[in-house]
């Protein structure tokens, strides 16, 4: 189908007083915030944000009054900064929208899907169920207001595989790591994964390791620095692929999950993960190497994964099916999952059985 139109939701800070008064939205001033840390002075934000200068110290002068504290220093010749509060309020916001954005998106598409199919010329579509990441990500902007459609719900690997095998989703995505940890993971996998039912559609490599802030000053080198007693961990939520990977990678390094300090502090994405790190919340946690880049963080990698969207043969033929598959393997979409950092797309779009995936290990006798 061709969308008509377009559902975003958004998350949006309000301020209320203590007096009841009506609660005051943050986001013109949060948006200041960010263009002036990016840009180091207020006439630049103003710019970026489309402000003129006197509105926009209006916002500032407002908000400081309501808070009670400054939000900006300014320094000879050092430009403009954010004070200490201002700071804390951005990380706030970032930390926000990192954790809460893929669950909007999801219910964004969800939403979008059940408008559509009340018009007149709603067409076929396809249900996709994956985790978050960022080709697949790129790959719902890519399809946005082209066929086939293409319904998105943000899932674990265990969570999408199984619904593909109940015929609730069309497309479901997992991602193993390469060398001695693929057995074990393609072993959570077994029972949704049948070599006479189901392809994969190989979407790309990607690098996972650890985040560190910048100039690692931890010197975190590995997973046996996270039972040191100075190192504070963030992991990804139960059920996650990447958290059973990061158990495997512990008991390789002899350290039990008692021994890290944060394991039992929870994201669920990669950039939440980032957040969490870059606002000084933890020293390190695992995600893909993305994420690490568009915070800032240094990365250090650990391990390379594989992604793929399992469908049953049966849909293969499919025009929906063969649509999305011409997308994804269309050079701009392409060209877009190879420049992210730490992915490799030469084989995006390549239709794969299970055998010919994992000729030698696990996949290979499911």
């Amino acid at each position: 189908m061709t969308y008509k139109f377009r559902i975003g939701l958004r998350p949006q800070w309000t301020l209320g007083g203590e007096d009841g008064s009506a609660a005051v939205p943050l986001q013109d001033m949060l948006a200041l915030l960010a263009a002036i840390d990016a840009t180091g002075n207020i006439a630049g934000a103003c710019r970026a944000c489309g402000l003129s200068y006197r509105h926009a110290w209006g916002v500032l002068r407002r908000f400081e009054d309501i808070f009670g504290t400054q939000l900006l220093i300014t320094a000879r010749r050092q430009g403009t900064q954010l004070a200490p509060f201002a700071q804390r309020l951005l990380w706030a916001n970032r930390r926000i929208e990192a954790r809460l954005m893929p669950t909007l998106e999801s219910m964004a598409s969800e939403l979008q899907e059940e408008l559509e199919r009340l018009l007149p010329e709603s067409g076929p579509h396809l249900r996709l169920h994956a985790s978050h990441g960022f080709a697949v990500e790129s790959l719902m902007q890519h399809m946005s207001g082209r066929k086939p459609g293409l319904e998105l719900r943000y899932r674990t690997a265990i969570e999408a595989l199984a619904s593909l095998e109940r015929h609730e989703c069309d497309l479901a995505g997992f991602q193993v790591p390469q060398g001695e940890f693929e057995a074990p993971i393609m072993a959570r996998y077994a029972q949704w994964l049948h070599v006479d039912d189901c392809l994969l559609i190989h979407l790309a490599v990607r690098n996972a390791g650890l985040f560190v802030t910048a100039g690692n000053p931890k010197g975190i080198r590995g997973m046996a620095d996270l039972a040191r007693p100075d190192v504070r961990f963030v992991n990804r939520q139960i059920g996650s692929s990447t958290r059973h990977l990061v158990e495997l990678m512990l008991q390789r390094a002899g350290v039990t999950t008692g021994q890290v300090q944060g394991y039992d502090t929870n994201e669920f994405t990669h950039m939440a993960i980032a957040a969490h790190i870059a606002s000084g919340m933890a020293d390190t946690g695992m995600g893909v190497e993305t994420a690490a880049c568009r915070f800032g963080l240094d990365f250090i990698p650990l391990v390379r994964e594989r992604y793929f969207f399992a469908i049953r043969k049966s849909a293969l033929e499919t025009a929906a099916m063969q649509g999305l598959l011409s997308i994804m393997r269309s050079p701009d979409y392409i060209g877009y999952v190879g420049q992210l950092a730490g992915y490799d797309a030469r084989d995006t779009g390549r239709l794969q059985t299970l055998q010919e995936a994992f000729p030698s290990g696990p996949g290979a006798g499911i």
